[in-house]
Order: structure tokens, then C-alpha cells, then sequence
């Protein structure tokens, strides 16, 4: 179905490029890829720290993915865009905020092109000049659900994932601006394929936290939204941001990013055209989250429920199929805790007897774990072991391979003053060439090994206060008590002591 990948392009080493490469031998042939999926699971499972795949996926069919391509296998099949203004604010462009529509991609393309469409054309409202469409969080298994040969094309099998594809990936495709807000993911590890045009990542580590100003509103499982627009802040009102330590990175075509458990990310579109993949991976440390995810949700949604006027619409995040009742959410609370607990007992069972320790169960990849009306609270135990995927466990390592072909992604201080020692943030278009048919060829990366410092500051108090009352003209809103009262440090300690209690 798909024509090969063209020729693969190399070039000879700099001193730089020589001295990185020496982390990792030589490819001996040009289809030879600098990692085995054995050896690329243990580097996944054993980063602390964001860092850039090169030479890993130039056989991969998906790299074909284009926007026309997708348009093409799409048929006219109608998929949703989330559209936002390019103009710069102080203030998060929440999906709250967005207007959305519902077209084609041919339609997109039209779009993004400039070219007229008729009156009632889904984007006729929207100049593109003023406005980016985003179609994002597009479920692969559901947007594709009658092709689903082409799951194939998608191999993160190559990563130490057998059985991974397609199935259990997201699409993206967006315009120049498009954008997701600061934000960090409660569950799992993420690993993020770019396909086409470049997008730019800020990413901050979980340790300044409170310097991003976490909010749940608007309310998302396993999302944590920071109040911050992190590439235009205001400083009067978050003045700890200041204190934030950015990692900056511009993904081109035909790397992988891999962004570590709840590092904190704010994502740019930064080409006329953007088409990335990713997936998910569930880690250990979700069965935790999992429990904290379901207070959070018991606590906003019957804090928020309860405040009149309370239009859903403005606190619910339009990814959220609706707000749940207290009975619901209690039973979901109490179901994710007796998953915990039975993790525990297993995981200590393992321990006592390394003959059982061999496997772990990976979840299919879908961020967002929606917690459904119908669902019996015993069935909230079987989505941590849904997939089915048995892999062998990877080890830790004490040393990664850093290189041209892994790359971390430094903090901007460091990678200001590591101009041209191999900085992944570079807006260089000779890390990959582009054939005139829109595939692209081997990956040639440079860089040369550098280490991220750990920044672990005290966590300062946070003493912002969003005031968003509507009618109400007390000085401290719903949302400001929802803000001390869900913070993920709160959440974390009240997580403990329901569990402490259930232990006794």
C-alpha cells in the first residue's frame, strides 16, 4: 500500500558529532538503527529528563502521514477543530475559550491555503491570518476505525512496545499558532512522533510546580492546566514564574520526543502545517494517580455543581463528556483505591518472590480515562489491565547513552550557552531532508553529550489568587478555593491518608 522510504542521507561527522557518537557504536549498516527495542525500553524507562530520538523510525510507514495523505485515506470523513486566535494575550487560550468545527480535512488545507470557500463553508468565519485550527486528541482507533490496516504503519514496537501501534496512538494536526495549553498529564510517560512541519515544546520539570500556578479549572481528568501563558506571562500576577526553569525544544520531522511523567508541557504549531503522533504509556506510579484523579473529581464537581450560577460549560473541559454525580464519583474514589491496594499486595507478593516478577501489564494509550455513568464502580479495576500487552520488564539504568541519536533537552539557561555543542533547540532544517514528494529521508543529527542539571528548588507558597466570581462580589471565588483546595500537593497528602486508613 505504501512506497518504500527513500534513499537514506548521511554525512560525514564534525570533531562534535564524533565525540557524542563514541556513547554509541557506529551504525554498521544503513538500516541499522542505533537502538534495540530492548535497549530503547530501557532508556524510556530510566529518563528523568525530556530527550530527542533521532534515527529511530525512518522505516516507519507513518512518516507517509501528511496532512494530504490523511486527507486522501479520510475520504471526506468530517473531524473536529478546535480554532483559536493567533493573537498574542497574557491569559491561557483554554478549550473552554475555543469556538469548534466540524470539516474535512480537504477542507483544512483549503483553509490554511488562503483559497475562498463559500459562505457556509465550515471555516468561512475564520481568517486564517487571524486564527489556527487545531484537531487534536484524535484517537487513532476511532477516527480510523473502518481502515484499520494502516494501524500498522505505526511502530513504537521499535521503542521495546510489542503490540503497540496505531491502536493505542493519537493524531494531531494543526496550523501555524496552533497550540496546547501548559498542562501536565497525571498518568504515564508520553512518546511523541512529528510527521510534518516543526513544533516548538516548553517543558518544566515537576519540581516548579507551583511556580506554573496548577488549576482544574477548567476541570479535565489527569489533566493539571497552569494559569500561566508561558511564552507571554504576566509577571504582575504570577510573579513565581519567574522561578521556572524551561526546557525548549523544536521538534522537526522524524524525531521522537519523550516527555517524562508529569513534566509540565505548553506545545506550538509553528509551521503552516503540523502532523504529529504520539502515545501514551502507563507507569507504575499511575495506580497512585489514579486515586488522586478520583478526590480531584469528587471535590470539583461537587464544589462546582453546587455554585450558583454554575454554567458546565464554562469550569467542564469540552474533552469531558459530562459532570458526574457525587454517588458516581464516590464509587469510582473508593473503586481506585481498591485497585491501589491490590497493586500493592501484588507488587509486594513480587518481591518476596523474584520467580514472579517478570511481566508488566501496559495500558492502551488514552490519556484521559473517562469515568462513564454506566460503568459498575468494580469495573474501574479491570482499566489498568484492559490492553493485555505482557512485556519484559526493563531495567534501570545508571548511565544513559546520551548522543546524536538521543538527545536531551536542555533547560534554556544551559542551552543558551551550549550553542553549537549539540543543543536539540535549533531551528536547523538539515537535521532532515525532505524529498519533493513530502517524505522524508534519514534523519541527520548532530550534537554532542550534555547533562541536564536535576533542579529540585523548595516549593515557595503560592499566593495568586484568580478571582473569577461572576455575580458574587466576596473578594475569594469558588475557583480560588478549589485552587488551595485540589493544588497537587493537598491532593497527594488527603491521597495518603485515605489510603493510611484503608491500610489499618
Amino acid at each position: 500500500m505504501f512506497a518504500p522510504p527513500p534513499p537514506l542521507l548521511r554525512r560525514s561527522p564534525d570533531g562534535s558529532m564524533a565525540e557524542a557518537a563514541a556513547l554509541d557504536p557506529p551504525l554498521s549498516g544503513k538500516d541499522v538503527k542505533p537502538f534495540t527495542p530492548e535497549k530503547a525500553k530501557e532508556i524510556v524507562m530510566s529518563l528523568q529528563q525530556p530527550a530527542v530520538f533521532c534515527n529511530m523510525v525512518f522505516d516507519w510507514p507513518a512518516l507517509h502521514w501528511n496532512a494530504k495523505y490523511l486527507s486522501e485515506v479520510l475520504d471526506g470523513k468530517t473531524i473536529q477543530f478546535r480554532m483559536g486566535m493567533k493573537k498574542r494575550d497574557t491569559a491561557p487560550q483554554f478549550e473552554t475559550k475555543c469556538s469548534y468545527v466540524e470539516a474535512t480535512l480537504e477542507e483544512f488545507l483549503a483553509w490554511t491555503r488562503g483559497q475562498p470557500t463559500s459562505v457556509s463553508g465550515p471555516f468561512s468565519c475564520y481568517d486564517s491570518s487571524k486564527y489556527w485550527a487545531y484537531a487534536d486528541y484524535k484517537y487513532i482507533a476511532k477516527i480510523f476505525e473502518n481502515k484499520t490496516e494502516i494501524f500498522k504503519d505505526i511502530m513504537w514496537s521499535d521503542f521495546g512496545f510489542p503490540g503497540r501501534n496505531g491502536k493505542e496512538s493519537t493524531l494531531w494536526i494543526g496550523s501555524a499558532g496552533a497550540n496546547t495549553p501548559c498542562h501536565l498529564d497525571s498518568y504515564g510517560c508520553n512518546l511523541v512522533l512529528q510527521i510534518q512541519g516543526r513544533k516548538r515544546w516548553h517543558l518544566f520539570p515537576p519540581s516548579n510546580t507551583t511556580f506554573l500556578y496548577p488549576t482544574r479549572i477548567p476541570y479535565e481528568e489527569s489533566s493539571i492546566f497552569s494559569k500561566v501563558n508561558v511564552v507571554n506571562p504576566d509577571l504582575k500576577h504570577y510573579p513565581q514564574f519567574r522561578k521556572a526553569q524551561a526546557h525548549v525544544v523544536t521538534l522537526n520531522p522524524g524525531q521522537v520526543l519523550f516527555v517524562p511523567r508529569q513534566w509540565w508541557h505548553y506545545v506550538e504549531s509553528i509551521d503552516p502545517i503540523t502532523v504529529s503522533i504520539n502515545s501514551w504509556i502507563e507507569l507504575d506510579a499511575d495506580h497512585k494517580a489514579r486515586v488522586e484523579e478520583a478526590i480531584t473529581r469528587t471535590l470539583v464537581c461537587a464544589i462546582k455543581s453546587a455554585e450558583n450560577p454554575s454554567p458546565v460549560d464554562a469550569w467542564l473541559n469540552p474533552t469531558e463528556v459530562e459532570a458526574t454525580s457525587h454517588e458516581i464519583n464516590l464509587q469510582y474514589l473508593n473503586g481506585a483505591m481498591s485497585a491501589y491496594l491490590e497493586y500493592q499486595q501484588v507488587t509486594v507478593s513480587e518481591d518476596r518472590d523474584p520467580s514472579t516478577h517478570h511481566t508488566e501489564k501496559e495500558m492502551s494509550s488514552c490519556k484521559r480515562r473517562k469515568m462513564q455513568v454506566n460503568t459498575k464502580p468494580e469495573d474501574y479495576k479491570s482499566w489498568t489491565h484492559e490492553a493485555g500487552f505482557t512485556v519484559v520488564k526493563a531495567k534501570k539504568l545508571e548511565k544513559i547513552p546520551f548522543g546524536v541519536h538521543l538527545i536531551p533537552v536542555l533547560p534554556q539557561s544551559q542551552e543558551a550557552s551550549s550553542v553549537g555543542a549539540g543543543a536539540v533547540e535549533s531551528d536547523s532544517r538539515d537535521l532532515l531532508s525532505e524529498n519533493e514528494d513530502g517524505h522524508f529521508g534519514k534523519l541527520r543529527c548532530t550534537g554532542k553529550q550534555s547533562v541536564m542539571s536535576n533542579d529540585c528548588e523548595t516549593l515557595a507558597d503560592q499566593t495568586d489568587s484568580d478571582s473569577t466570581a461572576n455575580s458574587s462580589q466576596m473578594a475569594i471565588s469558588t475557583n480560588d478555593l478549589l485552587d488551595c483546595l485540589v493544588t497537587p500537593q493537598v491532593i497527594n497528602l488527603v491521597a495518603g491518608l485515605l489510603l493510611e486508613r484503608e491500610r489499618v
